[in-house]
């Protein structure tokens, strides 16, 4: 039974284009079941968590990541009485905007649309589930429910807000524009927290990123057992397994230490939150959106030792000379297949170029800032949603040298 400040399918605001209720299938249950359906969705098999995906088979995928995500937000959610299915499909819809190879891709393309209204990963998300899904006779995108929109816009905190949140904007006016076309068609209230659902996907995708990174972390050789028993937490529950298992194989090891550690994250987020709801006593998901801060989070002692691992797993991983040598590698590919897009659109696939003659006319003269901007965001629909493996096949077949 769902707690009174969880969303109730019953009141969902509906979506941006009406359609018939389904006999047996709540809206955010249609919303889950849409973006599992998605293009975009199928993509993440092919995208990068941290390695570039053809290094290795079993290391973290997008779409793996997505899951892991997927599986811990129903856990919470369903611990607290919120809605099991809106937090999945926030959880299974929060990375879809992510372009190839991970944030290194992202932070090339953030770099190169700065002149024409900006990218982010979360903005590109609503992008494509309100407009480039186009699989559907009477819309575009995958028409969700605001409650769903909302989450993908604001699951990591208000997106406008003057606190200066790494991931909110000062006003509307500085708003990356697909987050700002979404937002003008349809008020997602982006100075306000975001549903306790969203915040448990949120919470969800720290979890699984700091416990798979782990794993992929060691499976790659970048750190050792050794290492790991130096840093809070990790450390605590490799003493618990060797005073167990004494004499136990270093995979078991391994994966005993780190999903007790995963174990850890988890009940303390909920044990968090069953605090504050019952001392803040919130009698609607409104009331949820209006509070000062998150209501799902870590406590503050957690929150330090993972601070302490997150700089551990960005000095050792994210800034591995091997990954670090990827990483500009990648970039570089990034950054010649934009302009080259750019110059010759013509080059872009058959389907396409409807977008680019579009493009043109909203435009107007092709040399008008006006129609360079019109241009860029559809050169980077088609860049953001290339995976790994074929935006580095479209970087030999167009450029061909090697990196």
């Amino acid at each position: 039974m769902l707690k009174p400040y969880a969303c109730q399918p019953e009141d969902s605001r509906g979506r941006l284009h009406d359609e018939r209720i389904s006999t047996f299938r709540s809206p955010f249950q249609r919303d889950r079941d849409r973006i599992i359906h998605s293009s975009a969705f199928r993509r993440l098999k092919h995208k990068t968590q941290v390695f570039v995906e053809h290094e290795g088979d079993y290391y973290r995928t997008r779409l793996t990541h997505t899951i892991e995500v997927a599986q811990v937000a129903r856990t919470i959610a369903g611990v607290l009485g919120l809605n099991t299915d809106l937090a999945e499909a926030v959880a299974l819809a929060h990375d879809l905007g992510h372009p190839p190879f991970g944030h290194t891709g992202e932070d090339a393309l953030a770099e190169l649309m700065a002149p024409y209204g900006g990218f982010d990963h979360n903005a590109q998300a609503l992008r494509i589930v309100t407009k480039l899904e186009k699989h559907y006779a009477d819309f575009d995108g995958l028409n969700l429910t605001w409650e769903t929109l909302e989450g993908i816009a604001k699951h990591n905190g208000p997106a406008i807000s003057d606190k200066g949140s790494s991931h909110s904007y000062p006003s509307r006016a500085d708003l990356p524009y697909a987050l700002a076309e979404v937002d003008a068609q349809w008020d997602l209230e982006l100075e306000t927290n975001a549903s306790a659902e969203a915040q448990v996907a949120a919470v969800a995708d720290d979890v699984a990123y700091n416990h798979h990174d782990l794993h992929d972390g060691l499976r790659a050789g970048l750190f050792d057992e050794d290492d790991l028993c130096t840093l809070p937490v990790i450390g605590e529950c490799f003493a618990q397994v060797d005073a167990l298992y004494p004499d136990l194989d270093r995979t078991r090891r391994q994966h005993e230490a780190l999903r007790r550690v995963f174990g850890v994250m988890v009940e303390d987020v909920i044990a968090v939150a069953q605090n504050r709801l019952t001392s803040l006593g919130p009698e609607s998901a409104d009331d949820i959106r209006h509070m000062d801060g998150p209501i799902i989070r870590f406590s503050k002692p957690l929150y330090q030792n993972l601070k302490a691992i997150k700089g551990f797993l960005f000095e050792r991983m994210y800034r591995a000379p091997t990954v670090v040598v990827e990483r500009r590698r990648v970039t570089a590919m990034i950054n010649a297949l934009f302009p080259l897009f750019m110059e010759q659109p013509e080059l872009l696939p058959e389907e396409w170029l409807e977008e680019v003659a579009l493009a043109r006319q909203e435009g107007g003269d092709r040399t008008r800032p006006e129609a360079k901007q019109a241009l860029a965001r559809v050169v980077l629909d088609y860049v953001a949603g290339m995976t790994d493996r074929f935006a580095i096949q479209e970087y030999e077949r167009l450029i061909g040298r090697a990196l």
